[in-house]
């Protein structure tokens, strides 16, 4: 069965080396998005010098500690646990602290992965 892959990377210096290598390990895809934990923002703490119709951008500042969440679909168990080998090799193990923090979920159906990919999920 397929498998949803997140990972959140604590330092996003490390997602090039992370990515290198569940690249060799056969993954063909992977989302990227800019996050924050709302630890980290309750850190930054509040401002006094809000514009009048305030983004959050403006409402948490730039000093804001940004992560970075991967996300990837693969085929199966087998590449999850290579995933999560390799990314611990390159920061450490995931029970410690400021490393990252990675979840699977299964993945019922697949559509839309591109022409040259086998259909998954049913």
């Amino acid at each position: 069965m397929a498998q949803l892959v997140i990972f959140i990377a604590n330092d996003p210096e490390d997602c090039p080396a992370i990515l290198e290598a569940w690249e060799k390990l056969g993954v063909s895809g992977v989302t990227i998005l800019e996050s924050s934990g709302l630890g980290h923002i309750r850190k930054a703490g509040m401002r006094d010098d809000f514009p009048l119709l305030p983004s959050l951008r403006d409402i948490f500042g730039s000093e804001e500690v940004h992560h970075r969440t991967l996300l990837s679909v693969v085929e199966d168990q087998g590449t999850v646990d290579k995933m999560i080998l390799a990314a611990q090799k390159i920061i450490g193990d995931l029970e410690n602290e400021h490393t990252g923090f990675l979840f699977v979920v299964p993945v019922n159906q697949v559509v839309g992965m591109g022409k040259n990919r086998k259909y998954m999920g049913r």
